[in-house]
């Protein structure tokens, strides 16, 4: 009798555990999916309750449907879940890399300042040079007043540009649907109203989408259907 109920009971645990609100898996190099990844950091961003993975790469932490869930290691991208059930899940962490562009030395403009470098007879080419004691070194400058300015503000351009496009590449009809498994016909308002900016972007080096979304996501299914949709900013005609 005794051992019936023990392993009655022991084939229950999964079941109980489930139903408590666990969610367990296990966390993989995504280029390397044979690769266990130990002391992953497991973070209920809900809760603010966080476990770590074994060194079986396996992790378990309580849960429920419509947590928000990150997963993260030194030296590799987070990954940020909003959980739609509480099955095992298969973590895959990329590989963390850092994308400075290169710098293209022949698209640099030179100062008319340095044109007559090396002319002894040419004493204004000399004040480019500014020996700084606070920089400990060198330095030219290179560009003065307008020219200087112009220069500030057509890559101040480039650079919004470039989130720009960063954030229409992560923040789409596509990714969203496929995150929070979007419902309804008002996905387009969503990607307005929820729009990440350019600020907040370059505040957060890597911006979070996944984070950014799921949170947004929780937020427009509490607004009333009235408040879903942005006021037209084209006033309509009056008819006399």
């Amino acid at each position: 009798m005794y051992k019936k109920l023990f392993i009655f009971l022991f084939l229950s645990l999964p079941l109980l555990s489930f139903a408590q609100g666990m969610l367990t898996g296990d966390i993989f190099d995504h280029d390397n999916r044979s690769i266990k990844i130990q002391g992953a950091t497991v973070k209920n961003l809900t809760t603010n309750s966080f476990a770590l993975s074994d060194k079986d790469g396996h992790f378990a932490i309580a849960a429920k449907i419509g947590d928000l869930v990150s997963f993260g290691m030194s030296g590799y991208q987070t990954d940020t879940v909003y959980l739609t059930k509480l099955f095992p899940k298969n973590v895959y962490l990329r590989v963390e890399v850092n994308n400075l562009k290169a710098v293209d030395i022949n698209g640099v403009k030179i100062s008319p300042l340095l044109g007559n470098l090396g002319n002894p007879d040419n004493k204004q080419a000399t004040k480019a040079v500014d020996y700084s004691k606070e920089r400990g070194g060198l330095r030219l400058n290179l560009g003065y007043g307008k020219y200087r300015r112009d220069q500030v503000k057509v890559q101040q351009l480039e650079e919004d540009e470039m989130y720009q496009d960063e954030i229409r590449s992560n923040f789409n009809e596509e990714y969203v649907k496929s995150l929070v498994k979007f419902e309804g016909p008002g996905i387009k308002d969503f990607l307005i109203m929820y729009r990440p900016t350019v600020q907040e972007v370059k505040a957060e080096r890597p911006f979070n989408y996944a984070y950014h979304t799921a949170r947004a996501y929780r937020a427009w299914v509490k607004l009333p259907l009235s408040q879903r949709k942005l006021p037209s900013l084209v006033k309509p005609k009056s008819v006399n």
